[in-house]
């Protein structure tokens, strides 16, 4: 009897490995598209096809999106989710469906492993690149929506000899990469919640570009290109206006960029509805504060130039990445409120620039600011008009507590 027990319960065991292997056979998730609505993608092995995908039992129809090669030897797939759907499943696994109205929001951004030049970060060791940790504590929150601002891909050179703290890390713009800088680390928030992703200048085609087109750019086309179009998508009763920012120089507001991207923000800000926000991944209107940058320096010439006088009442917020910190700006009512929310796992950048209350950005002064420089990311809670924001640190601490309502921001510690 003892002996028909052990058989059982390793026989419970093996199945338990089994369907946990299988639950892992592909990867999963649903984000929202720059043609409207969302799409159900998978990811599976270059020989397989693409994987049974459904939406309350009626099978949906998947493309591939690009076609496996040597850097890339998997198969992507994507079907578009039917509105209202709600029990999707991919391969067998379930994946979250979109919802019909968003109480809460995680916000999060710049979340690779930095492996560039003379920036390393330890990305074997989860104290030193929390990516995982953050993901799997945002996962928690049980949000209803996953906004990330950009720059997934960071391990762009080889890890140094003698570096313990990354021996191992694969390298480049190719799938393992793309796998262990963010698939992997998170999985638990992908499965959480359908997420809007916006594209980093770490995605440009020089850089993590081939794998963005090909995982995750909004757009039908997995064609890697420099700039891509804009588009509008309304969830629930909150409007999103995303921008493809990552070709926009910071420093230098140059005659062409600065004309495609104003007719580009032309168009999409004459879609704005009350109380929008715009998600781009370089702040419009903040301070530069990552490593190397000038005293007084300010994000983005080309954006700022861009958007002068383009801006429409509508617009209560711009949330961005790119700076590896959390800041909330406050302008008052004739500009919407900046956050920058680049705190989510890639090495930090101190805030080493004086925030003050009076600092002119771009011809405006600041009215109110509160800047963090620790990982984490940000939860937003819908508050009767407005949104209630919570910035959680590792270990669930709570960094700052946030009001936004209409164009007021206001954080504190």
């Amino acid at each position: 009897m003892r002996r028909l027990r052990w058989f059982l319960w390793g026989g419970w065991f093996l199945l338990v490995l089994l369907t946990a292997a299988g639950a892992r056979a592909a990867d999963v998730w649903v984000q929202y598209v720059a043609e409207g609505g969302a799409e159900l993608r998978a990811v599976v092995g270059p020989d397989k096809t693409c994987p049974r995908m459904t939406a309350d039992g009626v099978v949906l129809r998947a493309r591939p999106r690009g076609t496996p090669d040597a850097a890339y030897p998997i198969e992507v797939c994507a079907a578009r989710v039917p509105p209202g759907a709600k029990i999707l499943r991919a391969a067998g696994q379930l994946a979250p469906a979109p919802p019909a109205r968003l109480n809460r929001i995680v916000v999060l951004g710049d979340t690779g492993c930095r492996l560039t030049g003379r920036a390393v970060q330890d990305c074997n060791d989860p104290a030193q690149w929390p990516f995982a940790r953050i993901a799997r504590q945002a996962a928690a929150e049980r949000p209803d929506l996953v906004i990330h601002v950009g720059d997934f891909h960071y391990r762009e050179a080889a890890c140094p000899a003698g570096q313990a703290g990354c021996v191992g890390s694969p390298f480049g713009d190719n799938w393992p990469v793309w796998r262990a800088d963010f698939l992997a680390p998170a999985a638990p928030l992908l499965a959480a919640a359908p997420w809007v992703m916006v594209r980093g200048n770490h995605e440009i085609c020089t850089r993590g570009g081939q794998g963005w087109f090909r995982l995750f750019d909004p757009h039908a086309d997995a064609q890697c290109t420099a700039r891509t179009a804009t588009y509008a998508l309304t969830i629930g009763e909150q409007q999103f206006l995303v921008l493809d920012g990552a070709d926009a120089d910071d420093r230098q507001a140059s005659a062409e960029p600065v004309e495609f991207y104003r007719q580009q923000l032309a168009t999409l800000l004459g879609q704005a509805r009350p109380h929008a926000w715009l998600l781009t991944h370089r702040p419009i209107w903040a301070l530069a504060e990552y490593r190397g940058a000038r005293q007084g320096e300010q994000l983005n010439a080309t954006q700022q130039a861009a958007i002068r006088g383009l801006v429409p009442p509508g617009l209560d917020m711009v949330i961005s990445g790119h700076v590896h910190n959390f800041t909330s700006y406050d302008f008052g009512p004739d500009r919407p409120a900046q956050l920058v929310v680049g705190n989510g796992g890639t090495s930090g950048d101190p805030i080493d620039q004086p925030l003050n209350v009076g600092t002119v950005i771009d011809g405006l002064p600041i009215q109110h600011v509160m800047g963090v420089a620790e990982y984490g990311y940000l939860v937003l809670d819908r508050a009767g008009d407005g949104w209630k924001g919570t910035l959680r640190g590792l270990g669930n601490t709570t960094l700052a507590r946030c009001e936004f309502r209409a164009r007021t921001a206001r954080c504190r510690e």
